[in-house]
């Protein structure tokens, strides 16, 4: 736990990508509130807030957690196509195009 208070920022990309173990929630608020009004954290989930007692399995914990991130937190909700499948999708255009143009 001293590695994750340590840095001025700390970024967890993926939270509830994979599932947390039984303890997980409680590691994790165990990180937030160490860096609690010191240091700066960002989290990156595809699990809205309404929906984190669930996804992690403790409401009591996710409760306390969530008590101190939104203290002074900004969430950012982005909603639209996912960046990762950009060049694929360019590249489906191209091919679509292509056999239209040859179909027709």
């Amino acid at each position: 736990m001293r590695f994750c208070a340590g840095p001025e920022l700390l970024v967890i990309d993926e939270l509830d990508y994979l599932p947390l173990p039984c303890d997980g929630a409680s590691a994790l608020f165990q990180v937030i509130s160490q860096r609690y009004l010191k240091s700066s954290t960002i989290l990156a989930t595809n699990v809205g807030i309404a929906d984190w007692a669930t996804a992690f399995g403790d409401a009591t914990v996710v409760a306390a957690m969530l008590d101190r991130l939104m203290r002074h937190a900004t969430v950012v909700a982005i909603d639209g196509p996912s960046y990762r499948l950009r060049p694929h999708q360019s590249t489906s255009d191209k091919l679509r195009k292509l056999v239209n143009s040859h179909a027709g």
